[in-house]
């Protein structure tokens, strides 16, 4: 091998070098300083613990899942029943009827016609302590299913599009681990009326969510509110 070969095989393996130290140092400063790594780190212990409670040993999470997994509440782990609730005996029965039924005896609910099909989801709305939040507790724990309480920081990322894909773990997760209740508190913060003036990425999170809600792809066999 002659010495002019030797220098470029020698400053090409030195800049591939340089290029990979570099690389490393700034995916470390960004964890380092990465304000959501604690959170992160706490999702992830909680994904581990519940993937072992629930014995999920044939279903592979990516790292998107296993944040959405730490908002993941089993229906063990709840402590309020619709014994609990009191002066809401019409909307629980409501919720029975449109929730705990297509959930628990998806045959019955299996028309192609949504006339007869489950719904999508369920809106509850009212002043602030009327039992929204109390009553979608209570609805997981009746029906045995898994239950998302998924905040909105937890969508929310610093780098864009990664919005986005914690949006799509949501759902896929969410078809994982049916039947599962997906609850998003304060809804109305997020999915407002669509304005020229919101941000580009608020609007692409908002598109993504929807489309992911109920778009082309939704399989009507799912059981995922």
């Amino acid at each position: 091998m002659n010495p002019t070969t030797k220098k470029i095989i020698s400053e090409v393996s030195m800049l591939i070098l340089t290029q990979v130290v570099v690389f490393i140092g700034f995916r470390y400063l960004v964890n380092k300083f990465d304000p959501q790594s604690d959170q992160k780190k706490q999702a992830q212990e909680k994904s581990k613990t519940l993937t072992n409670k629930l014995q999920l040993k044939n279903i592979t999470l990516n790292e998107y899942e296993k944040i959405i997994m730490g908002e993941v509440i089993l229906p063990d782990d709840l402590k309020v029943t619709f014994s609990d609730i009191g002066g809401l005996d019409d909307i629980i029965g409501e919720l029975k009827e449109s929730v705990i039924y297509p959930l628990n005896h998806p045959q019955l609910f299996s028309s192609t016609m949504d006339l007869f099909g489950s719904p999508k989801g369920v809106l509850l709305y009212g002043p602030p302590g009327c039992g929204k939040t109390m009553l979608a507790k209570a609805l997981a724990k009746e029906s045995r299913a898994r239950f998302i309480n998924l905040h909105l920081s937890t969508l929310m990322d610093k780098w864009f599009g990664e919005s986005n894909r914690l949006v799509k773990a949501v759902f896929t997760l969410a078809d994982k681990l049916q039947p599962t209740i997906i609850f998003i508190d304060e809804i109305d913060s997020l999915f407002r009326t669509r304005e020229s003036r919101d941000h580009e990425a608020t609007s692409m999170m908002k598109a993504e969510f929807m489309s992911l809600w109920d778009g082309l792809a939704t399989d009507s066999g799912n059981r995922v509110l």
